[in-house]
């Protein structure tokens, strides 16, 4: 039985941590919105979590030698989030490319999805506590 280590919740704390990093890469292109030369950054993980869920990706599992061992997967191993900076865009005559309303925009975005990825995990623990209690 996977309670807080099963694929479910790895895609949620992955997702948590992805938001966590989103937040510092979105202050530091707020920060740096009048530095000449700057180049926004951007957290990509959504993304890359579609791709490992796609059919015809490699999946993990464990390898049961004894049929009394616990199956362990198969599920797509949780990526990890990426930092990708856009070199291509030029916002200003400094080169910067830094909107500060997209950027303040996506702050509010990403504080939302936080607030959702929170709010889920403390359901599902609460829900396995009441499991096993046995009552709320």
């Amino acid at each position: 039985m996977n309670l807080l280590n099963g694929p479910e919740f790895s895609r949620l704390q992955g997702a948590l941590n992805a938001s966590e990093l989103r937040q510092r890469v979105i202050n530091n292109n707020i920060a740096n919105v009048d530095t000449p030369k700057f180049k926004r950054s951007e957290v990509v993980f959504e993304e890359l979590l579609e791709q490992s869920m796609s059919p015809g990706t490699p999946q993990l599992s464990g390898n049961r030698t004894d049929p009394r061992h616990i199956p362990i997967g198969p599920y797509a191993a949780v990526p990890q989030a990426q930092v990708v900076t856009d070199q291509t865009s030029v916002m200003r005559n400094d080169v910067n490319n830094v909107d500060i309303d997209r950027e303040m925009s996506l702050l509010g975005k990403n504080q939302l999805n936080y607030n959702f990825y929170v709010q889920q995990i403390s359901h599902d623990v609460k829900m396995m506590r009441i499991g096993i209690q046995g009552r709320s």
